[in-house]
């Protein structure tokens, strides 16, 4: 073969390989333009999920309220007394009530946080007081059950620089689910320093336990465990997934340590002075 053959040959290879280039790249434009198109969508059904949520829990506050002030009424008997049957009648519609309210709360802060508007108010304050208003909020709840609920003091703690109304949430979440899978024992809650600038909240119980196999997809939305206790309770599934994203605006991380039969312990760390770009980002 000529020199003049072998340009020709390897001129009509590159032709060809320009080619392929040219092809391949209008294919990969071809894909992030659907990719593009795709991301968008999804942005927009995110959004339509998030305003539809919002909506929705408006929506729905209106009548539970009026449920709820009916039954406070019929309960203090301002309109004449009650037989004992009616008296348990009023109770379980008012229970149910405020089972399906918070449903509707934690679907309110989902959408929420979904949307970007969680608005996040830091400020001093001790854990004494902390504790103190979490201990009254459940006494009366607590009366009627069988198990103990015991708050640990929080003896030598530092005050502490973060958002207080989204770690009682947080707090809140722990311990409601632990007396909803605690029948009798005891659930504990304490506090203590990890690392210099680190704060570890737990909610210890004695209840049923969690199979390992099912831990890693509690904290994610809309998952509940399969029990014959879950089937007697009602939830939204939305609890334990809001507790994270409130611990990851507040700087902070949860986990869970469980054993069938034993009982389990839920925690949050947090850092004990919440950083400013922090509680910027999270406004």
């Amino acid at each position: 073969m000529s020199d003049h053959d072998e340009i020709e040959r390897l001129r009509v290879e590159n032709a060809g390989l320009r080619a392929e280039l040219e092809e391949t790249n209008q294919g990969v434009l071809a894909l992030y333009a659907e990719l593009d198109k795709q991301a968008e969508q999804l942005r927009e059904a995110s959004e339509l999920k998030s305003r539809f949520l919002s909506y929705m829990s408006h929506e729905f506050r209106t009548p539970l309220g009026s449920i709820l002030s009916i039954a406070r009424l019929l309960t203090d008997e301002l309109d004449g007394a009650l037989a004992p049957e009616q008296h348990k009648q009023v109770a379980f519609v008012a229970s149910a009530a405020r089972e399906l309210s918070d449903m509707v709360d934690d679907l309110l802060d989902l959408a929420k946080v979904e949307a970007g508007r969680i608005t996040i108010s830091p400020a001093w304050f001790e854990l004494m007081d902390l504790f103190s208003a979490l201990r009254g909020m459940f006494r009366p709840i607590m009366d009627a059950t069988d198990a103990d609920l015991i708050f640990e003091e929080p003896t030598g703690m530092p005050r502490l620089y973060t958002d207080d109304k989204k770690l009682a949430q947080i707090l809140r979440n722990f311990i409601s689910n632990a007396m909803k899978f605690t029948p009798r024992g005891e659930i504990r809650v304490s506090a203590s320093l990890d690392g210099d600038d680190r704060v570890r909240f737990a909610v210890s119980d004695t209840g049923i336990g969690i199979p390992e196999e099912l831990q890693a997809s509690l904290f994610e939305d809309f998952t509940q465990v399969d029990s014959p206790l879950q089937k007697r309770v009602r939830g939204s599934g939305l609890g334990l997934s809001l507790c994270r994203q409130f611990a990851h605006l507040l700087g902070g991380e949860v986990g869970v340590v469980s054993t069938p039969g034993v009982g389990s312990v839920f925690h949050v760390v947090l850092p004990l002075t919440l950083p400013v770009e922090a509680s910027d980002a999270a406004v």
